[in-house]
């Protein structure tokens, strides 16, 4: 995202036009952003990534179901899709995870 950038250069004199004719973005997402930094959506899945974060730490061998389950015990409801999401970005993978000794490819005849 560019627009911290856009406010840090307007802070040092660069007029915002400018910045944004620059970056090649416009101004009116920005002023949205400058009035509402962090979205209600980014808010509520930053609540769900805290409550899926817990229950990994208190138990590292389950999956993203079962996270998904102890996160709607916490009061944080979701689907498992969407608890997958936040844990295979965050890397929060179960500690017995999937075997990587058939998937290696080795090269075939010449």
């Amino acid at each position: 995202m560019m627009y911290p950038l856009v406010r840090e250069l307007a802070d040092d004199g660069v007029p915002v036009t400018v910045t944004c004719r620059v970056l090649k973005i416009a101004r009116q997402p920005y002023y949205r952003w400058l009035a509402q930094p962090v979205t209600a959506s980014e808010l509520v899945e930053a609540y769900r990534a805290n409550a899926l974060f817990d229950a990994h730490r208190d138990d590292p061998e389950f999956g993203h179901w079962f996270l998904a389950d102890e996160a709607r015990e916490a009061g944080e409801p979701m689907s498992g899709r969407t608890a997958w999401r936040i844990c295979s970005d965050n890397g929060w993978w179960s500690v017995f995870g999937k075997s990587k000794k058939g998937k290696v490819k080795r090269p075939g005849p010449r």
